[in-house]
């Protein structure tokens, strides 16, 4: 059978990937692809990015199913419009997209169903946000309400930051609509997880646990950025924290949205805070698989992920039980210069090393260019290694990344540090 992936990322990489490893799927097209994606076997890039056409595409290529990789055609209606036209689609609607979509919705829907997060306000007037900032004190996380590509939060550590990110996103109109009203939160102490789920509308099936680090510098210091690398399993969710996210978050989501009116299937992605004590906070809700969280879950699953996705499309997650490589599996992304202020394009990347049983190298910010694989975006390649140890995963990807070259590469140096403080 044929699938269609649509985005061009190291999360839509690392899906094509795996649905390709299917005996059952023929070939994976990836709309609109990258260089990486281009070269992998079993992929092929269809340069459509248009929902309309996209939709004429699978239509004309009868595809058993479409997997919507990132935020933006969620929240632009795809689901909604293969549903018209009686295509299979895995992803959540228009509706239901509006947990990630509008920070103001989530907020306003986890305080309305008793979800644990963050304390909060909105405002789309400078003076009074100015105003509460400084009465709150610092740290203070600002938030965009609309989707801002990944940098649409600043986490403030002075006065100084917080009203330079108001300014930014209510007066200078760096976001456009995305930044016409803002969350003002308070900041949360504690480590960070991503809990990501499948849901069929009706039934929940967790995907292994894992940990991602947004800081573009070691030590988490720096600006946010989409991602810099992550790991699978995060031995801090453990068997009992598991249960309180189900019972805490995930489920009175998926029933507060059906009390909404709306029938959520899809990815649903958690993003939490643990504190000291262990008790869990929602920072955020994504409507998609995370990135770079993908690339080591992907490389963990032992199932065939096509039959997963179908049991997804036909309500009967409830009859299936994943099998995961019981290894960790670690990803560092390799960025491009200046990401993620001002991402430089064009530099040569050079020698990129096989994929072995142990180690995968998914492309995100790449292109082909006249046969010449080149930087294209800000987070360019996510390198995987897969060991029975963290630090043994850390090694393996760290290894592979001393091979990869291109002018301007900047990565971290410390993934996984957090899971070193667990015994292994």
């Amino acid at each position: 059978m044929k699938v269609l992936v649509i985005g061009s990322g190291g999360r839509e990489h690392a899906l094509g990937w795996k649905l390709a490893q299917s005996p059952r799927v023929t070939i994976v097209y990836i709309a609109p692809g990258n260089g990486g994606t281009a070269l992998q076997k079993g992929l092929h890039n269809v340069d459509i990015t248009n929902l309309y056409a996209l939709a004429d595409f699978a239509e004309h290529e009868k595809i058993a199913f479409t997997i919507v990789g990132p935020e933006a055609p969620l929240a632009a209606g795809i689901v909604n419009l293969f549903h018209s036209r009686g295509l299979r689609i895995f992803g959540p609607t228009r509706e239901a997209a509006k947990l990630e979509s509008s920070k103001v919705f989530a907020k306003t829907f986890m305080k309305c169903y008793g979800i644990p997060t963050a304390e909060y306000e909105m405002f789309s007037d400078a003076p009074a946000a100015h105003v509460y900032a400084k009465a709150k004190g610092v740290p203070i996380v600002i938030k965009a309400d609309g989707l801002a590509a990944g940098k649409g939060v600043v986490v403030a550590q002075t006065l100084d930051k917080a009203h330079r990110a108001i300014e930014m996103m209510l007066r200078d109109n760096k976001f456009g609509e995305a930044g016409r009203r803002i969350i003002i939160e308070e900041y949360l102490h504690g480590e960070e997880a991503s809990f990501i789920v499948m849901v069929d509308g009706k039934h929940v099936l967790e995907l292994a646990s894992s940990q991602d680090y947004k800081r573009l510098l070691d030590g988490d210091q720096g600006p946010n950025t989409g991602g810099m690398g992550a790991y699978s399993q995060a031995p801090i969710i453990t068997p009992q924290l598991h249960a309180r996210v189900m019972s805490e978050i995930i489920w009175p989501t998926i029933s507060g949205m059906e009390r909404e009116g709306i029938c959520y299937t899809g990815f649903l992605y958690a993003g939490l805070m643990i504190d000291a004590q262990g008790n869990p906070k929602t920072l955020e809700f994504n409507c998609r698989m995370g990135d770079p969280e993908t690339q080591p879950i992907m490389m963990r699953l032992k199932d065939d992920f096509s039959c997963v996705i179908e049991h997804a499309l036909a309500g009967t997650l409830d009859t299936v039980r994943l099998e995961w490589d019981p290894r960790t599996a670690l990803g560092v992304v390799l960025a491009a210069h200046q990401y993620p202020d001002a991402p430089r394009k064009g530099d040569r990347i050079n020698c990129i090393p096989s994929q072995t049983e142990t180690s995968a190298i998914f492309h995100a910010g790449t292109a082909l260019v006249d046969g010449t694989l080149v930087t294209s975006g800000g987070r360019v390649l996510c390198v995987v290694g897969l060991a029975a140890s963290v630090r043994e995963a850390q090694s393996a990807a760290y290894e592979v990344i001393h091979h990869i070259q291109f002018d301007g590469m900047q990565y971290r140096r410390d993934i996984g540090y957090r899971a070193l403080n667990f015994n292994e």
